[in-house]
């Protein structure tokens, strides 16, 4: 067997395919790498992607951001990246991350709780899961939404490959939030990436006593990346590119005109920002427990809430017709 038949048989198993410029699917965002300097040495403009998954490559890229951020995540970085995950979504972006333990993970897994669109960008071959741990996470990826990399099937990831695979995220994206990143740190360098690029860069406060917020304090004081802390601040510095929020006709609020009184008051007293348990709202609106799970169902069959992973409720922005 050939070299090139040990690759088809391989793509073939795993179900890749192979996008490459001038294909219908190929991303033209990343025609960008073509004109930009290298950065650690490293750069330049694939060859073509390799691709799993139902999500079209080409369709994503125009209205996604990526979030990324530490592997050693502390819990201040998990709750605040499920926070602006949930509104990015809600507001019909696709996340994009790296498929990595740590902020990467909780970015992917905030965007499946929340119903939304993610896409995972991989630094080996796409034949095989890595970290394996997060096995289940790349195959959920790979069969509902999109897995894509330069590396062929059978590559090994290498930490030269991980930072090339840093510049495919902030080429395929409008904008990068860095949530967590130590002094050093891949999220610093796919941030380098995206201002070389001329992408939006931000970066969420932390901690100063937090050594996962090092990196993204000194990204925001050397000028590097504008400070965020909700998902209005990544809007704000959204809205010049003139890709804002997938919002019906009627607008967010009278969206809700058609939703019943009873189901209103229950999601009102949801908190704006986080999550809240089925326990502590039935004790905020003084009703039963099985009353208040029966409206939680409704609502989010009705797109207005969603868990998250810890299973905490959190409102989810409403974008078409309520029925």
């Amino acid at each position: 067997m050939t070299d090139e038949d040990a690759l088809a048989q391989r793509a073939g198993q795993a179900q890749l395919r192979f996008v490459i410029p001038g294909d219908a699917e190929w991303p033209v965002q990343l025609d960008d790498l073509a004109h930009h300097a290298e950065i650690q040495g490293l750069g330049g403009l694939p060859v073509g992607l390799w691709a799993a998954g139902p999500l079209p490559v080409a369709e994503f890229a125009p209205r996604s951001v990526a979030v990324v951020g530490a592997r050693a995540a502390t819990r201040y970085g998990e709750a605040v990246t499920s926070d602006l995950v949930g509104g990015l979504t809600s507001d019909g972006y696709t996340v994009v991350s790296g498929g990595a333990y740590g902020i990467d993970a909780a970015a992917h897994r905030a965007a499946l709780a929340c119903g939304g669109r993610t896409v995972g960008v991989y630094a080996g071959g796409l034949d095989e899961a890595y970290p394996r741990g997060n096995l289940r996470l790349f195959e959920e990826l790979k069969t509902e939404h999109l897995v894509v990399s330069e590396m062929a099937p059978g590559v090994r990831v290498s930490r030269s490959a991980f930072l090339a695979r840093n510049r495919l995220i902030a080429a395929l994206t409008i904008g990068t939030v860095v949530v967590e990143a130590a002094a050093r740190s891949g999220a610093r360098n796919t941030a380098s990436w995206a201002n070389e690029l001329g992408r939006v860069v931000m970066a969420v406060p932390g901690p100063v006593f937090s050594g996962m917020s090092t990196g993204c304090h000194r990204l925001i004081r050397d000028g590097q990346a504008t400070l965020v802390a909700d998902v209005d601040d990544i809007r704000a510095q959204l809205a010049p590119l003139g890709v804002g929020p997938l919002l019906a006709e009627r607008g967010p609020d009278r969206l809700l005109d058609d939703v019943e009184p009873e189901l209103l008051a229950v999601r009102e007293a949801m908190p704006a920002r986080g999550g809240i348990s089925t326990s502590d709202l039935a004790l905020k609106c003084g009703q039963p427990v099985p009353r208040i799970l029966g409206a939680l169902a409704e609502l989010e069959v009705l797109g207005l809430v969603g868990q998250d992973q810890a299973g905490a409720w959190r409102l989810k922005r409403p974008t078409s017709a309520v029925v």
